[in-house]
């Protein structure tokens, strides 16, 4: 830019004339603004980030607002702001959804607000905003990306499922239980000390009032069900769908006032021995937050010894693909299992290949309980069970 100034001024000063000197006039305030826009600090300005959705669901729209910032009112023109991220899927979708142009002048201030339609289900880390300040001909260009780092957790979806216990019984005897709770809270047998995750329903008010200390009612414990729940994460293009049913049954049986153990088969195997209350809930929500479809091989080898701690009567096995060598780990390693129901994701109307019935075919002859079910039927899973 500096070579063209001289070059019209050489030309003027040569040349002579009005056209020579007007060219000259003409570029000089470009150049100017050029060489003043160099030395324009970066540290005037300030940006920074509030995010209105930090915690949504798959499909929900993400929305937030960045605040620009500065002292010193030096007229900026194209001013380019990014949204910078570590998260694949977030940079799969349309980059226009996370950038903005605009063209401050003498302003001190602006604001930006933007949404991110259909997000992606994943723990998304925003490291930070990028601006981006041009002059008129993209002589001059400056950068700075300010570390602004803030998370977005998109859980899964879930669906509403009623809970129907698939076995239940007393300690007592083989009657039949029409409830599902693990414990009999209309059969008070004690109290005892409060202890964090007892549910408010459970406290013992009138001791409360004499002692000022919590207590907890005791109730008949039932022999139960020992619910277990079993998913594997084999890359499918049903995984999603997957996810969503395991956290719809996790979330029906703790807020059914049941409880479950639940394992996750990947290239790491995640355990969660307890799932009895909201605390409990949140934290397998997060793993199934971020959990990719990581499992490389099949799922009977990597589980084998974890399928032996299993002491399940009952336990549900969430797929994509049903094999008969996983029901055959299931049926030998398994101890004490009385039920087991196999939910298989399909999509609609999708009929299942000869490798898949064969497996489903297997199972029932073990005595297993094989339901295909695709996102639009996650509602009726237990319902149209019990009906069989």
């Amino acid at each position: 830019m500096v070579f063209i100034l001289l070059l019209t001024f050489s030309f003027a000063m040569f040349q002579g004339g009005f056209v020579s000197w007007f060219i000259f006039y003409m570029a000089l305030p470009f150049v100017l603004y050029s060489l003043l826009l160099i030395f324009y600090p970066m540290k005037d300005i300030t940006l920074s980030r509030q995010i209105h959705t930090a915690q949504i669901r798959r499909g929900q729209n993400y929305s937030a607002t960045v605040y620009f910032n500065r002292n010193f009112s030096f007229p900026l023109l194209y001013t380019v702001l990014t949204e910078k991220t570590n998260s694949v899927a977030l940079r799969k979708l349309n980059p226009k959804e996370n950038r903005t142009l605009f063209m401050p002048g003498f302003k001190k201030s602006h604001t930006w607000h933007y949404e991110i339609e259909d997000m992606p289900r994943g723990e998304h880390v925003l490291e930070g905003i990028e601006i981006e300040i041009a002059d008129f001909f993209g002589w001059t260009k400056k950068t700075k990306l300010f570390p602004v780092k803030q998370t977005i957790l998109v859980y899964p979806r879930t669906v509403d499922i009623p809970y129907r216990a698939l076995e239940s019984s007393y300690d007592q005897g083989a009657m039949a239980a029409p409830h599902t709770l693990v414990k009999d809270t209309t059969m008070a047998t004690g109290i005892r000390d409060y202890q964090p995750g007892d549910r408010v329903s459970w406290i013992h008010w009138k001791s409360f009032a004499k002692t000022q200390t919590l207590r907890t009612k005791e109730f008949e414990d039932r022999q139960a069900e020992d619910l277990f729940l079993l998913d594997d994460r084999k890359p499918s293009d049903k995984f999603e769908s997957q996810v969503e049913l395991t956290a719809s049954l996790l979330q029906s049986i703790v807020r059914g006032n049941s409880s479950a153990a639940y394992l996750s088969i990947g290239s790491t195997v995640d355990s969660f021995p307890v799932i009895h209350s909201e605390e409990h809930l949140q934290r397998v929500m997060y793993h199934l937050t971020k959990v990719l479809p990581d499992l490389d091989r099949p799922a009977e080898e990597v589980a084998n010894r974890d399928l032996q701690q299993i002491r399940a009567t009952t336990l549900i096995y969430v797929t994509t693909k049903l094999t008969v060598e996983m029901v055959e780990a299931i049926q030998r390693n398994v101890r004490n299992l009385h039920t087991c129901m196999c939910l298989v994701i399909t999509n609609k109307d999708e009929k299942l290949g000869k490798a898949e019935e064969a497996a489903r075919q297997f199972a029932i002859s073990k005595g297993f309980l094989v339901k295909s079910v695709a996102p639009e039927n996650f509602a009726t899973v237990f319902t149209e069970v019990s009906r069989k």
